[in-house]
């Protein structure tokens, strides 16, 4: 039985979801980080799991390296350093096809699904690069560092409190790097997050704000100076949003899904649709004047983010926007017993039983489901599948190149 420590050579079996592999030693699963499949590793593992079951693992050397291994590119990835990539070892082709297998994993085992149309899974589900992609690196414009005790800025370490002090993240955009964010100390303050929009703004959001008062003028510090929301540009409307707020960080990530929501659910004059978790509404107002003055509701818990919305689509007056939680919305007697289309853009836990009920019992045409988790997906596509929904297509999107994470949009019809 291995202990916190212990050092094992083991062959890397297949992608997990979470950015690592699993490979087995002596009937004991490993999770292994910074290995690929198809390699043999030298592991130290890092956390025992319950009765000793699974273990936590950092590949420290690779004894047998695969094809897709690759130097990465910046100094504080690897065992023990900053936790914020997990794929800085593979090529972006290689990272692209990990992603796509584990979203193929997860809708096999927990959505029941193994073809779609005809098509087996390995043929029908891939996970695509972002138009203006720079090589998996610089599209952050959105960033959250965490601070450590000496007030620098970085981030996590892997399953750790700990801060890894990064005065210059590969990931992020030049905008947001110039902000100097990460080169001013923050001692007093627990996290401080910049943000570069695409609409040109740039702002440090931080508690308390005096901290930032040595920035450059012309970024903006809610609470201290300047505005507390910054300009985005997408689906050729301009967007309002909090600098705290949600938006997209990949700058291509927005337009992306959109046109693929578009295209899935290819709305038609007359349609009427329900954009839940419509976040600042961005769906409900690239999808509203396609479907020539049809009643649009969306739907969004984020109080917040329900005022960028009214204030992003006060020129589409057939939009409704309600400031609620979505399950109980949908159980409300005035919400709508019929929809034509819908989107859902859950957050990682997925859109869960409930609601996926209630979107079911209004028969709508199409359902585009904006997946930012595969396992929340499988679990809802199967769900849906048990209701006698067909899945009709799966397009994978890496809008977050070097780590684990992507966006898949689902079409779910009728089956």
């Amino acid at each position: 039985m291995l202990e916190k420590g212990a050092r094992v050579v083991v062959d890397v079996g297949p992608v997990a979801h979470g950015g690592h592999c699993v490979a087995r030693h002596e009937g004991q699963v490993l999770f292994v980080r910074h290995a690929l499949p198809g390699e043999r590793v030298e592991a130290v593992v890092t956390e025992v799991g319950r009765k000793g079951r699974w273990v936590r693992a950092d590949a420290v050397s690779v004894v047998q390296a695969s094809a897709d291994r690759v130097v990465p590119p910046c100094p504080h990835a690897g065992p023990g350093r900053c936790g914020g990539c997990d794929w800085q070892h593979a090529s972006l082709p290689g990272q692209r096809a990990l992603k796509a297998a584990v979203l193929r994993e997860q809708l096999a085992r927990l959505g029941g699904v193994d073809e779609i149309d005809g098509v087996p899974l390995e043929d029908a589900v891939k996970v695509d690069a972002v138009p203006g992609d720079r090589d998996g690196l610089a599209w952050r414009t959105r960033v959250r560092y965490a601070v450590d005790a000496s007030g620098r800025a970085g981030f996590h370490r892997h399953r750790s409190h700990a801060v890894e002090p990064v005065e210059h993240c590969l990931l992020v955009t030049d905008d947001v790097q110039g902000t100097g964010t990460t080169l001013q100390q923050w001692q007093g303050a627990d996290a401080v997050s910049a943000v570069a929009s695409s609409g040109g703004d740039r702002a440090v959001v931080v508690d308390p704000a005096s901290l930032a008062s040595t920035l450059p003028r012309e970024i903006n510090v809610p609470g201290l100076r300047g505005r507390g929301w910054v300009r985005e540009q997408a689906a050729g409307r301009d967007w309002r949003v909090r600098a705290d707020g949600f938006w997209q960080v990949h700058p291509g990530a927005a337009g992306t899904l959109v046109a693929a929501v578009r295209d899935a659910l290819d709305p038609q004059p007359g349609e009427t649709l329900l954009d839940l978790y419509c976040g600042v509404g961005l769906f409900a107002g690239a999808l509203a004047p396609l479907l020539d003055g049809a009643r649009v509701d969306a739907v969004e818990f984020g109080i917040a983010a329900c005022a960028d919305a009214r204030r992003n689509l006060h020129d589409l007056p057939e939009v409704r926007i309600h400031a609620d939680d979505v399950a109980r919305w949908l159980r409300r007697p005035d919400a709508p017993d019929s929809a034509d289309l819908v989107v859902l853009d859950p957050p990682r836990s997925g859109a869960g039983a409930d609601v996926m009920d209630a979107v079911l019992d209004r028969a709508p045409r199409a359902i585009a489901y904006v997946a930012c988790d595969p396992a929340a997906l499988g679990r809802d596509v199967g769900h849906a599948r048990a209701a006698g929904w067909r899945l009709a297509s799966v397009r994978g999107f890496d809008l977050f190149p070097m780590t684990h994470h992507l966006e898949a949009v689902a079409l779910l019809v009728p089956g």
